[in-house]
């Protein structure tokens, strides 16, 4: 990603500091407190630490309850960056390096992904056992691993393909359990065990996400608002479309798109042939129509991209001056009122309806790979 200009730290400063004045944190209800002493109660307790982060923004999502604790030595505390496939690959490399330069044992994780879940778990096991030939009490039979984090990094989904593919391995029977996922941030509220592996035995903690009280620094809000570990209520839908459109102006992602602006990706209908040996007739065919109020569907994304790179290519302003940038982004938003097919005369709710589409699209990875984080330039230690 190219380096963001003042007009780009600007936008994310407003959206930080709007996030940063809820007074008490309001995203900090009753249900942290509890989770937060339940955590600290039990964190005594268990063998590995897990700490899940989300990839896009590695310092960003750090767990803070974990830093003030502070029990577990490097070797008993592995770093976990899920989404990965939603961050940049370069700049996820870049950050996995860091990480093993500093002491921190890391591993990179999509938690969708079975295979690679799968190579997370050998990685997991073999921890284990290095653990128990050194200090660790060999005698015991079970390890109990807690999973610690932030809102929405996406621990009860590790936490469910874990238990799966742990099961499959072992070829245990009886139900699966799962741990709730939802795409909104706080929807855990209790601690769940999950067995994810035997021989030894090892059981997973799923546990609530939990964000300090108040969060000072304007600029990680910003990113803990984009990314959805903060509810969207907290700054505005509109606000952080404009947010990221910000980041997309000053990345290259945009220009892997040309393709769309030459293709034909506007027909309403799509053609499936359907193998039929006794008739040569229309019944061999299936008609299905694609629903444009659909924005997740391929051709509406098509659309998208195809809107968003005839906007950014026409530009001919300076994204360093704060008015060519917000003139941008405005003609981003009408352009994409008409790619999702949104009514002219839905006033200010069509905004909304904008907003809202396009964060999804960005949340689940459909406009490009984004690492929202730069690497610092202090050391950071696991120790």
């Amino acid at each position: 990603m190219a380096t963001w200009s003042s007009s780009l730290f600007k936008l994310a400063r407003e959206i930080g500091t709007a996030v940063s004045q809820k007074k008490g944190g309001g995203w900090y209800g009753p249900h942290m407190a509890a989770a937060t002493r339940a955590i600290a109660d039990r964190m005594p307790l268990v063998d590995i630490i897990l700490e899940v982060r989300d990839a896009r923004i590695p310092f960003s999502s750090e767990f803070d309850q974990l830093r003030n604790h502070h029990p577990f030595s490097s070797s008993r505390r592995i770093l976990v960056l899920n989404k990965m496939d939603l961050a940049s690959p370069t700049q996820f490399k870049e950050w996995i390096t860091f990480f093993d330069q500093q002491n921190c044992p890391s591993f990179g994780v999509n938690s969708h992904n079975k295979d690679n879940v799968k190579e997370f778990l050998k990685f997991l096991q073999a921890h284990v056992r290095n653990l128990r030939k050194s200090d660790y009490d060999a005698s015991s039979d079970t390890v109990t691993v807690m999973l610690l984090g932030i809102p929405n990094v996406g621990k009860s989904a590790l936490a469910n393909s874990l238990h799966q593919i742990g099961r499959i391995t072992a070829a245990e029977k009886g139900k699966l359990r799962h741990a709730t996922v939802s795409p909104q941030p706080g929807e855990t509220k209790d601690i769940y065990s999950l067995k994810i592996a035997s021989h030894p035995n090892i059981y997973v903690l799923d546990t609530p996400g939990i964000l300090p009280p108040e969060i000072h620094d304007v600029e990680v809000c910003s990113k803990l608002a984009l990314t959805g570990a903060i509810g969207d209520s907290f700054v505005g839908g509109k606000e952080l479309a404009q947010y990221f459109l910000g980041i997309l102006n000053f990345s290259d992602e945009y220009k892997k798109w040309a393709k769309f602006s030459i293709n034909q990706i506007n027909k309403p209908l799509t053609l499936h042939h359907k193998a039929d040996q006794s008739s040569g007739s229309e019944s061999g065919m299936i008609w299905k129509r694609q629903n444009p109020t659909d924005h997740t569907q391929d051709f509406m994304v098509q659309k998208v991209r195809k809107s968003l790179y005839e906007i950014m290519s026409c530009f001919n302003g300076n994204l360093d001056h704060e008015k060519d940038l917000v003139k941008l982004i405005e003609a981003e938003f009408k352009a994409l009122r008409e790619a999702f097919q949104i009514p002219m005369d839905s006033g200010e709710d069509a905004d909304s309806k904008v907003a809202s589409k396009l964060l999804n699209l960005y949340r689940t990875g459909r406009l490009g790979h984004y690492t929202l984080d730069h690497l610092p330039k202090r050391r950071a230690s696991c120790e």
